[in-house]
């Protein structure tokens, strides 16, 4: 790997190009003031990171031995908490505070809706999100099991209508018409500034938001809720519209209000060249640019950012609506290096400290665009920063984002922090935490996969845990769940900052994401994970239905409904009432998750992929589905519940399965029947030295596998 020097840095050669050439021409930053200034950085901040990681493994070696000393007797709970807070995990709670975040866009501020988290590796699904912004509700009726299993070969009209009456249902719901039903509508119109329905008004004539062409017989209407914006499109030539009474050819939704571009979990970058391809196309986002290519049915089609969309306004002036999500990016955590950059004694820096420095040099391409398309338009930088554990290293991050806007010449906090409540740590400390980036705050979330693989993690040695599902079921959840968002209100995070729910995890089951993510908006949620646009557009008539704001204020008023004390109830099983059935399922569901993901992670640098569970229902899984799996067969083998050679013949059976859930990639390398590859080898030592991992994370043994497979 060929290298330059760097201000006291070896630089891999084609990231050093990369920053010369590519990223600091038009961002303002003079080469030499760069190298400066990230070097001085590194080696200030480099220890730090160090130290607070040593930290981390000194209290998970406290937290093990006081387990170990006390497995022979009852958990006594409230002797565990102050075990806790004498050792410095538990920190006492501050006096009331509320974030001081300025400068924030009103996707995160304002509007509640759905956030769309992507790849930033694979071009075309970073466009595909960021043009998110807008959705088609007929398509995404149409093609997905939302309103009853999608039909297969030409077009449906049966299905057709039955879409057009679903829409229509909507439109009364949101929008409804004095006297009337948008199902018996002939005609839009704008009279004086207004909108009449076949002569009538809306029952709420401000949703009326504005217009395109002529007003008598619009090309479009624009409506708002809770919001949002709708567009109705009119066109007499369309195969929909022409079969419409009022013309009506599609309802188009305000979608993905904003997306996060990752450069940590869903991606599988181990060195330079990875790195080099995350960074150029989040310059060509933050440069408008970006271009993507692809084949789809025998064509080449090409894809780019969309344009901003021009109305008129009732008062006939123009109204211009972003084309786009608001985008933010997901940095790597504190935990891993890199090998792009070595210092001089030929140690790898901290990923994290380098994320830091080229991400935000990045987006100062769109903080200095007068004019085209623009990210955000309120001065900021949205990163998300993962996987910190407890205000220290929350504390860090803010210090890391500092010297960024120093030696980039950028004010004070332009930087903002989505700080994700993952790690056990930061959930019982969360509001220390926000404390400790008031100033930068921007987002909190909470998930289920990473906070559970945590706990299993920091709990290893309490005992064996209860199955996944189970897992889920007990009070702990609901806590950390309820706790995120009363903390988070309490902080004044409410119209400046977006309170995040997880994921929705099985994008081919849209009538079951209906019928369930409501729960978000109605938990107080301004924004709620979605795995695609389509997703997207139907998880948006959620936030039509819920008027977050008015639930976080309900909320607020009623004060804390949970607390730390139920966080920290371990889910613990009594294992010895399950079957030996019921034992081989859950290990062998949880290897066939690993497998089917690590294989394409290891083999074909996939970082997030749609993977077949064992009854093959696709499941969208990423190195958090992954730690939580090969945790828990960790944790089981370590209380005897399986045995390795349990657990061996488990891997080697669904290596079989996984294989032939794949037989139609040509590019898929089989386990079977040699289970000696680097992907199966790196599967399996997730669960075989899981104990040893730092915070339980697969990022070292996938980083160094997949390292070997590049050669």
């Amino acid at each position: 790997m060929a290298r330059v020097h760097r201000e006291g840095l070896q630089v891999d050669t084609a990231l050093a190009d990369f920053i010369e050439t590519r990223a600091l021409p038009g961002s303002g930053v003079a080469p030499d003031a760069f190298w400066a200034g990230f070097s001085a950085m590194i080696h200030d901040l480099a220890p730090q990171n160090r130290a607070l990681l040593a930290r981390r493994e000194a209290l998970q070696l406290q937290i093990d031995q006081w387990h170990v000393a006390h497995r022979d007797r009852p958990h006594d709970h409230a002797a565990y908490a102050a075990f806790l807070r004498d050792i410095g995990y538990l920190l006492p709670e501050g006096p009331d505070l509320r974030i001081e975040t300025s400068g924030i866009d009103p996707e995160i501020a304002a509007v509640a809706g759905p956030q769309l988290v992507v790849p930033i590796t694979n071009a075309r699904y970073a466009l595909n999100a960021a043009n998110a912004r807008w959705g088609s509700l007929y398509d995404a009726l149409y093609g997905t099991d939302a309103i009853g299993k999608p039909p297969k070969g030409g077009y449906d009209r049966g299905h057709g209508a039955r879409v057009v009456a679903r829409a229509r249902v909507f439109l009364d719901e949101a929008f409804p018409i004095a006297g009337a039903s948008h199902a018996d509508v002939r005609r839009y119109y704008v009279k004086d500034g207004a909108l009449l329905v076949d002569d009538l008004p809306l029952m709420e004539p401000a949703k009326f938001a504005g217009y395109r062409g002529n007003p008598k017989a619009p090309e479009s209407v624009l409506l708002v809720n809770n919001g949002l914006h709708v567009e109705l499109v009119f066109d007499r030539a369309h195969p929909v519209g022409a079969r419409d009474q009022a013309l009506l050819a599609d309802v188009v939704l305000e979608s993905a209000l904003s997306a996060i571009m990752d450069c940590e979990d869903s991606v599988a970058c181990v060195d330079a060249e990875d790195k080099v391809s995350a960074y150029e196309n989040w310059l060509g986002l933050m440069q408008g640019n970006l271009v993507a290519a692809f084949q789809k049915g025998g064509q080449t089609l090409t894809r780019r950012l969309n344009e901003d969309r021009v109305f008129t306004a009732p008062d006939g002036s123009p109204k211009v609506l972003k084309g786009r999500a608001l985008l933010w990016v997901r940095n790597v955590g504190h935990l891993m290096t890199n090998p792009a950059i070595l210092l001089a004694d030929g140690s790898e820096i901290p990923e994290g400290l380098m994320d830091a420095a080229l991400t935000v040099l990045i987006a100062k391409h769109d903080l200095n665009r007068g004019e085209g398309l623009r990210n955000a338009h309120h001065g900021s930088v949205y990163v998300v920063k993962p996987k910190m554990h407890g205000p220290d290293e929350v504390a860090f991050a803010v210090e890391t984002m500092a010297r960024v806007e120093a030696f980039l010449g950028l004010p004070e906090n332009t930087v903002k922090l989505g700080i994700m409540d993952e790690e056990r740590r930061t959930s019982v400390n969360l509001k220390e935490c926000i404390r400790a980036a008031k100033h930068r705050v921007a987002f909190i979330n909470t998930c289920f996969n990473d906070p559970a693989a945590n706990e299993i993690h920091t709990s290893m040695e309490a005992g064996a845990f209860s199955r996944k599902d189970f897992i889920k079921r007990k009070p702990w959840i609901g806590a950390y769940e309820n706790q995120n968002v009363d903390i988070g209100l309490e902080c004044g995070l409410s119209g400046r900052a977006q309170i995040g729910k997880g994921m929705w995890a099985a994008p081919d089951m849209m009538a079951a994401m209906l019928e369930q993510k409501i729960e978000h908006p109605k938990a107080g949620a301004n924004c709620a994970w979605v795995p695609s646009p389509t997703a997207a557009t139907l998880h948006a008539l959620h936030y039509h239905k819920i008027d977050v704001f008015a639930v976080q204020r309900r909320l607020a008023a009623g004060g804390r409904r949970a607390h730390v004390e139920t966080i920290l109830e371990i889910p613990l099983a009594s294992y010895q009432k399950w079957t030996p059935t019921q034992i081989a399922r859950e290990v062998e569901n949880n290897a066939q998750g690993i497998l089917g993901y690590v294989v394409r992670w290891i083999d074909q640098g996939v970082g997030c992929s749609k993977v077949p569970d064992l009854n093959d229902v696709g499941l969208m899984e990423d190195r958090a589905t992954c730690r939580i799996s090969a945790q828990h067969i960790a944790n089981w083998l370590h209380h005897g519940v399986v045995t390795a050679q349990e657990v061996d013949a488990a891997f080697r059976k669904m290596a079989e399965v996984v294989d032939r859930q794949n037989a139609g990639d040509p590019l898929y390398l089989p386990m079977a029947p040699g289970f000696d590859g680097v992907a199966f080898l790196a599967a399996r030592d997730l669960v075989l030295k899981g104990r040893a991992q730092p915070s339980g994370y697969t990022e070292p043994i996938l980083h160094a596998a997949r390292l070997v497979k590049k050669g």
